[in-house]
């Protein structure tokens, strides 16, 4: 949702704890702040975001944003299934279960 009110419909192509990427039928402008809102397997997360520099694709444009505002809630779900695609990706390990490697 835009700063006006106006809904624009986007299929979530990439997501982070700090943004993601979108496709769009038509970019949005630069600098255009947004409503987020999307669900996920943990829960539904919705926040502000700042929209990117876009990019042309074979259909519509990609368009990065970046988060400026989560309340805890939506941070917590945020976090919840980035790890949980990172914990598949990286065969279930966790990147706060590494520690430095002791000396020899």
């Amino acid at each position: 949702m835009l700063e006006d009110g106006v809904r624009a419909r986007a299929k979530l192509q990439t997501i982070s704890v700090t943004g993601g990427l979108l496709r769009l039928a038509k970019a949005l402008e630069q600098g255009d702040f947004v409503e987020v809102a999307f669900q996920t397997q943990s829960g539904p997360v919705r926040g502000m975001a700042e929209m990117l520099v876009p990019m042309r694709a074979s259909e519509g444009v990609l368009q990065p944003f970046r988060f400026v505002a989560l309340g805890d809630d939506d941070h917590r779900v945020l976090r919840m299934v980035v790890d949980s695609v990172t914990d598949r990706t990286f065969l279930g390990i966790r990147s706060s279960q590494w520690t430095a490697p002791k000396p020899l």
